[in-house]
């Protein structure tokens, strides 16, 4: 078996090199960490028409006319989101899967008219969350959106039991989803 050229190693280390090099250190935080979120915001994806990115927060958004994003209040320590990279070696690519899900407590008409809006049709949806450590983060800005893709609810049967709805919002995206800066997030909502 002959040994790789030099040339052809040097190339290889030459390649990792640069790759590595465009990497950036991740340093431990000493800042609290805490799970769930505590803010929940919605938008048609048609009214945001356009937005900047930079080294992944969104710095600024821009809606159309007249047009916000609607908050969902509900519960604490009930909803969340999770981002699930999907990576295929074989076939050199890399989508994130992710689930939002929404727990809305108590079922009543104002709700279930809401619930209607955002289901008929499957619209594309564009989402904003504030997580428990203070942060936004947006899903559907890209072009890869967010649709209502399930859910349930119910009265429950035990008094303690929810009596309301839990919605699941997927999307499928080519990048992890994007922070938004808390300015932003003021000016939209």
């Amino acid at each position: 078996m002959t040994p790789p050229s030099s040339k052809n190693k040097k190339q290889k280390n030459k390649y990792k090199m640069a790759v590595c090099n465009s990497l950036t250190s991740i340093l431990k935080s000493c800042d609290n960490n805490a799970g769930g979120i505590v803010k929940f915001y919605i938008a048609p994806a048609d009214f945001v028409t356009a937005f900047t990115e930079s080294a992944g927060v969104i710095t600024a958004a821009t809606m159309s006319a007249a047009t916000t994003f609607v908050e969902f209040e509900f519960n604490r320590n009930t909803s969340n989101f999770e981002e699930v990279p999907t990576i295929d070696l074989v076939n050199g690519s890399t989508f994130y899967s992710q689930t939002l899900t929404l727990q809305l407590a108590r079922r009543e008409a104002v709700k279930r008219q809401a619930l209607l809006l955002i289901a008929s049709g499957q619209p594309d949806l564009t989402v904003i969350v504030k997580d428990s450590n203070g942060l936004y983060w947006g899903f559907g800005f890209n072009e890869d959106k967010v649709n209502l893709t399930g859910g349930g609810g119910g009265s429950g049967t035990a008094k303690a039991d929810l009596n309301g709805y839990t919605l699941t919002f997927t999307a499928e995206s080519a990048e992890p989803a994007f922070e938004v800066d808390e300015t932003v997030v003021l000016s939209v909502i």
